[in-house]
């Protein structure tokens, strides 16, 4: 799709409603029908722009999706619509009712920020994704509070803006330098093989921090990824996830926390506030195995769970945490475990046999073993489901063997 306009004439929206829901094997049927009576080229884009809506709404409310343009990058790039909302409630918590939104994209997060009552200036530097932005504003009512604009993010004055949020392209070429010479021609999202080093980001970390010193409040979207030794000891990090995956990690200026570290939960939200503790010991394994939210893991509070649950950890190099008693808690998940064995496929096998496991999930950390070729080795047939984890218990390979705990039961 390189041109947004057709779709946006009378004859491209009524294209769009007509092809609205079209499943892929279907696509060649309609298309040759359509093509009878509208250009080949409109058809094409509406069926395309029809396949990008089907794909978004996994990011964003059916309603919306089905009304919003997309590009194949703005699809895959887009903040998930719980994750904006949240960050859009955060910055209103704060005072916020001003931002300028730089390198926009489709305008994913701008749109929370309209909704939540915020006046946003949302600015890419590709032409076509600015007009998709531009259209997402009006087919949403959200003119009044979004204005777009195509400009360079580096030459944008955001200094009548009460906060800056920037997102900055994390994918370009093989080495990312690619995309950080882009990075200074436009600020724009850039395609390609994702970027590991935040200083190739477009527009580069060092930039984003620049400008989120220079306003009030500012919130930096970056990967989860990110090495904690590279946050600026002024920002307040947080890690998120939304139904167990890990999301996006945020740079917070402006919240008058310097330093703070936190985990948050979506649904929810639940935050989970780090406080320095120290790593958690290493302890035998009990009778249940905890397995915190990645956002937890990300944001290196461990520790505050293995507090919590009254555990420690299994290894000192991996990220579960054992107890004795079962002790609920919104930041991990927790196992019973039944069995605890070297690792060793035969007995694995043998074992679940004998359980009549025909439903098996497979886990692992600090193994080189895949589930799927575990799956198949040991060929699980029968009534009853387990989980096997595949880790390191002080050191030695092993496999635990459990389930999900349940609470007991009430007299």
């Amino acid at each position: 799709m390189n041109d947004l306009a057709p779709l946006l004439t009378p004859e491209g929206r009524a294209l769009l409603e007509e092809v609205r829901g079209t499943a892929p094997a279907d696509e060649l049927a309609v298309a040759t029908r359509l093509r009878r009576d509208h250009p080949a080229d409109l058809v094409s884009a509406a069926l395309g722009q029809a396949r990008l809506r089907q794909r978004a709404a996994a990011k964003f409310a059916a309603a919306d999706a089905e009304r919003m343009f997309f590009t194949p990058n703005g699809v895959e790039q887009s903040t998930r619509a719980s994750v904006a909302a949240y960050r859009a409630r955060r910055l209103t918590d704060l005072g916020v009712a001003s931002v300028a939104d730089l390198c926009c994209g489709i305008g994913g997060d701008a749109i929370a920020l309209a909704r939540a009552g915020i006046r946003v200036l949302a600015v890419d530097r590709d032409p076509l994704t600015a007009a998709v932005a531009r259209a997402n504003a009006e087919a949403l009512g959200l003119t009044g509070l979004m204005e777009v604009r195509e400009a360079d993010v580096t030459e944008v004055d955001t200094a009548g803006y009460d906060a800056v949020f920037v997102d900055p392209a994390r994918r370009g070429g093989q080495s990312g330098r690619g995309a950080r010479s882009a990075s200074m021609r436009g600020g724009g999202r850039v395609t390609g093989g994702r970027i590991f080093d935040p200083e190739a980001y477009s527009p580069p970390l060092s930039w984003a921090v620049d400008a989120a010193r220079r306003a009030p409040h500012a919130a930096l979207k970056i990967a989860p990824g990110i090495p904690h030794e590279a946050v600026p000891p002024e920002a307040e990090a947080e890690w998120i996830s939304d139904g167990g995956d890990v999301k996006e990690a945020v740079l917070w200026f402006g919240t008058g926390a310097p330093g703070a570290v936190r985990a948050t939960l979506l649904p929810g939200p639940r935050t989970l506030l780090g406080r320095g503790l120290p790593d958690p010991a290493v302890r035998p394994v009990g009778r249940y195995l905890y397995e915190p939210d990645g956002a937890v893991i990300r944001a290196h509070l461990v520790a505050e769970v293995a507090e919590e649950v009254g555990g420690g950890l299994i290894d000192a190099t991996i990220a579960y945490v054992t107890a004795d008693g079962l002790h609920p808690t919104p930041y991990a998940t927790p196992y019973e475990i039944t069995d605890r064995l070297p690792f060793n496929l035969k007995r694995l096998k043998a074992l679940l046999r004998e359980r009549e496991v025909g439903t098996l999930t497979v886990k692992k950390r600090g193994s080189a073993v895949e589930p799927e070729e575990l799956r198949r080795k040991v060929k699980p047939q029968g009534p009853n489901a387990a989980t096997v984890f595949l880790t390191r218990v002080a050191g030695a390979p092993t496999m635990l063997v459990g389930g999900p705990a349940r609470p007991p039961e009430g007299p």
